[in-house]
C-alpha cells in the first residue's frame, strides 16, 4: 500500500477534528452525570482529549490558518479562547473531580470550550475547507494524528499556544504527563487486585 492511497482513506482534518468535538461533549455529559470512579475516569478521559486536540490544532491547524486571508485575526481570537479554557482545565485537573466546587467549575469550562468548538466549526473550518484542497486536508489530518501521538496529556497552561513552543516544550512534557499516566494507572490496578485479594 503506498502513502498516496492511505492519505486518500483518511478522514480530513475538518471531520477528524469536528468528531473529536462530538466525543469532547459526550465526555462532558458522561463527567457530569456521573460519580465517584466512573466520574475520575471520564474526566481523565477528558482531560486527555482536550490536551492532545489543542496541541494538534496549535502545532497543524492554526499556522495553516494563519496563511488564509483574515486567519492572523482569526487564530489570535481562537488562542485567547484556547489559553482560558487550558487554565480552566489546569485547575479543574487540580482540583479533582470529588472536589465540592468541581460540578460548577466543570461546567463553566464546559460552556467555554462548546462555545470555542462552536467559533473553530463556523469560522476556522469554513476557511479550511475553502482554501484547501480535499487532499491537503486529508494530509492536515494525518499530521494532526501524529501531533496527538506525542502530544502532552495534560493541559499545561505555562506553554505559549504556538507551534515553536509545543515542538520545544511539548515532548519532554508529553513524557512526563504519559509517565504520569501510566503510573496512575498501575497504582489504580495495584490498588483494584489487592481489593480482590481481600
Amino acid at each position: 500500500m503506498t502513502e498516496r492511497s492511505t492519505i486518500k482513506r483518511t478522514e480530513d482534518a475538518v471531520d477528524l477534528l469536528k468528531q473529536q468535538h462530538q466525543e469532547i461533549k459526550t465526555l462532558f455529559a458522561a463527567t457530569a452525570a456521573n460519580s465517584g470512579e466512573q466520574r475520575r475516569r471520564s474526566f481523565e478521559q477528558l482531560v486527555r482529549l482536550l490536551s492532545i486536540h489543542e496541541t494538534a490544532e496549535e502545532e497543524i491547524v492554526h499556522p495553516q490558518t494563519r496563511r488564509l486571508p483574515g486567519g492572523e485575526r482569526m487564530i489570535q481570537t481562537r488562542l485567547r479562547e484556547e489559553e482560558h479554557a487550558k487554565r480552566l482545565l489546569a485547575e479543574l485537573d487540580r482540583m479533582g473531580p470529588e472536589a465540592p466546587q468541581f460540578p460548577e467549575r466543570l461546567a463553566r469550562l464546559r460552556e467555554t470550550v462548546l462555545s470555542h468548538a462552536e467559533h473553530e466549526e463556523r469560522d476556522e473550518f469554513v476557511a479550511l475547507r475553502k482554501h484547501f484542497s480535499p487532499e491537503q486536508l486529508r494530509g492536515m489530518a494525518v499530521l494532526i494524528k501524529a501531533a496527538q501521538a506525542i502530544a502532552p496529556t495534560r493541559p499545561h497552561p505555562q506553554v505559549r499556544p504556538t507551534a515553536r513552543a509545543n515542538l520545544i516544550a511539548g515532548l519532554p512534557i508529553a513524557v512526563l504527563d504519559r509517565t504520569r499516566d501510566l503510573l496512575r494507572g498501575t497504582g489504580r490496578a495495584l490498588r483494584t487486585m489487592g481489593a480482590r485479594q481481600t
